[in-house]
């Protein structure tokens, strides 16, 4: 059988690659403790739950939701205006997703051409390149250095692309590299995108997963930011909810419609008893937000203390649920050091490489694990010897 060439784009990548020696080190017995995955393992408060359970249980709830509730419109702008200022229309700039996910995979296919020039991050999450890859559009891939604090230079920008360009996508905090971008920025970006003509997509699912006192805004409060772009949030990371699916896009009215009218060929929207959990979220107590930032900042010291204190040096992550990490010398090849790392160790980290080839060099560590097992890592990769000769 033959597909299509789209298809070549989701062949065998890193991940399944590591989700198949997790598997077979398993199978073998073998104890395996996977930081590979960026899959929450803080659950919701109970207010939230208890929301979904009486949802479940009321029987009219189980018909298609076409839309979005007007109560879970008016509940997203109630947060965004008691936690960023932002003022947004329920009935115009506020559109529900299955996820951040389902998005960033078709934002695409509604507002680029194939042959359309699309600006993602590198280092990036690898949904940024792929959803443009599929609408068929060309990549340019924006740099972001450690000289820079990993944080994009858009002066960088060759004037030629910048011309042609369509479509960009940024996120700060940012995934992997964990840096939090100054509003300065956001005042270049939006400066950007109206001199080129550019859509801008900004991807804010860590901005409550922010450590050491730092607070982050939205994109969205940054001056003229509406005339260019979305915002795109997520209530995964900061209430616990990452498998009911659950995020939002919000911002300029032309891009929420054009995504409106994608998303009503595609689906029948999200499930009636998530949209009440996903209310009360918004509208509850909050005091679980801080509780799940603080785990998250307690689980990183851990990680990262214990690791510089046997020789693997690196900085904490200002924000996220990540660790990023240069590989230890001799490795100059990031694939091949989590390959060895794994086979020594059972610790499993993913290749800075399979977020672009900015990546290369460094290793991507998800704060997904118990503080006991991330201490039991740090055991292990300390007698395995992989660290003699880092320096």
């Amino acid at each position: 059988m033959e597909f299509s060439k789209r298809m070549r784009h989701f062949e065998t990548g890193v991940f399944s690659a590591l989700a198949q020696m997790k598997q077979e080190k398993l199978a073998k017995g073998e104890a395996v403790i996977d930081f590979s995955i960026g899959s929450p393992n803080i659950p919701p408060a109970q207010h939230i739950i208890d929301a979904l359970a009486e949802g479940v249980k009321d029987r009219t709830n189980y018909e298609y939701a076409i839309t979005d509730s007007s109560e879970l419109r008016r509940a997203v702008c109630v947060w965004y205006r008691r936690r960023y200022g932002v003022e947004l229309d329920a009935e115009t700039e506020v559109v529900s997703l299955l996820g951040s996910q389902d998005g960033l995979a078709h934002l695409s296919l509604a507002v680029v051409d194939p042959g359309d020039l699309v600006l993602v991050p590198d280092p990036g999450y690898p949904i940024f390149g792929d959803g443009p890859l599929l609408a068929g559009a060309e990549l340019y891939r924006m740099p972001q250095e450690e000289k820079n604090g990993w944080i994009i230079d858009l002066k960088t920008v060759p004037e030629q692309i910048a011309r042609r360009a369509r479509f960009m996508i940024v996120s700060y905090p940012n995934n992997p590299v964990t840096s939090i971008a100054p509003s300065s920025f956001y005042r270049e970006l939006v400066d950007f995108a109206k001199a080129y003509e550019v859509i801008v997509l900004h991807d804010n699912a860590y901005s409550e997963l922010a450590f050491d006192g730092a607070k982050c805004g939205s994109f969205l409060q940054t001056p003229g930011a509406k005339d260019v772009g979305i915002e795109f949030n997520s209530l995964s990371k900061t209430y616990g909810l990452a498998g009911a699916r659950i995020g939002f896009a919000l911002g300029n009215w032309e891009v929420i419609s054009a995504l409106k009218a994608l998303k009503s060929n595609l689906d029948y929207g999200m499930f009636l008893p998530i949209q009440k959990a996903a209310a009360a979220a918004l509208t509850g107590p909050q005091d679980c937000v801080e509780q799940t930032r603080a785990a998250y900042e307690q689980r990183r010291n851990v990680l990262v203390e214990g690791l510089n204190a046997i020789g693997w040096r690196m900085k904490k992550p200002a924000a996220t649920m990540f660790v990023w990490a240069k590989i230890p010398s001799p490795y100059t090849d990031s694939a091949v050091f989590v390959k060895e790392l794994f086979q020594k160790t059972g610790v499993l980290v993913t290749p800075g490489s399979a977020f672009g080839p900015s990546g290369e060099g460094y290793v991507r560590m998800a704060l997904v694990r118990s503080e006991e097992e991330m201490r039991e890592a740090i055991r292990a990769i300390e007698q395995s010897g992989i660290l003699k000769n880092f320096s």
